[in-house]
């Protein structure tokens, strides 16, 4: 897979696990935004092509394999997967409940974070948009020319009964490469103070290296 060669061609000393190329566009921008080099300090954010990859990841980077560093990002819908492979991998115990109960409970999520994995609500994009309010994503559309494109994508029928904030989420999505633009823009325009929990600490158990 081309994250897993990408990499290995930087020689990263810890690895960071995303969903998509939205979720590293985000990522790298706050680490940009707090006055980190994750290159230099050899930290690679891989987006691993859906949450179902995870196993080979985790496979390829965590104990079974590299024995690296980790942590990650992870939609609430997904959570499933993660738990999943983190059992396999050896980093969380397995449990005698069903793994639908499972991947619900609270005890598994904070399990998952003591590892440094972190669950968005519902998604990254999802969370940023509560994080900046609907007026000041507006305004990005608005400096990006796409502001006319919302209010049309508005007045379809399968939207106009949305609420507002949602109807962003869905235009985020509407066009390929527009959700890695914003998942930068969006970071840089946020208040540092306000940034969503999961992606404030998913960096920090990553140790920075000199």
């Amino acid at each position: 897979m081309r994250s897993v060669q990408l990499a290995t061609d930087v020689d990263a000393r810890a690895v960071v696990l995303v969903e998509g190329l939205s979720d590293r566009a985000a990522l790298e921008a706050l680490a940009e935004r707090r006055g980190r080099d994750l290159d230099a300090e050899g930290i690679a954010v891989l987006p691993m092509g859906g949450a179902s990859n995870v196993g080979h990841f985790l496979n390829r980077f965590g104990p079974p394999g590299l024995d690296l560093p980790l942590a990650g990002l992870y939609d609430e819908a997904e959570v499933g997967y993660f738990r999943r492979g983190l059992e396999r991998a050896g980093l969380l115990p397995r449990y005698q409940q069903s793994r639908s109960e499972l991947a619900r409970s609270d005890v598994s999520r904070a399990e998952m974070e003591a590892l440094g994995f972190y669950v968005c609500v519902a998604d990254l994009e999802d969370e940023l948009i509560r994080a900046l309010g609907v007026e000041a994503v507006l305004r990005i559309l608005g400096a990006e020319g796409e502001l006319g494109s919302f209010h049309t994508f508005q007045k379809q029928l399968t939207h106009q009964h949305h609420s507002a904030d949602r109807q962003l989420h869905r235009f985020l999505g509407t066009r390929s490469g527009r959700k890695i633009r914003y998942g930068r823009l969006l970071v840089e325009a946020l208040d540092l103070d306000r940034v969503p929990r999961s992606l404030d600490r998913v960096l920090a158990p990553v140790p920075p290296f000199s």
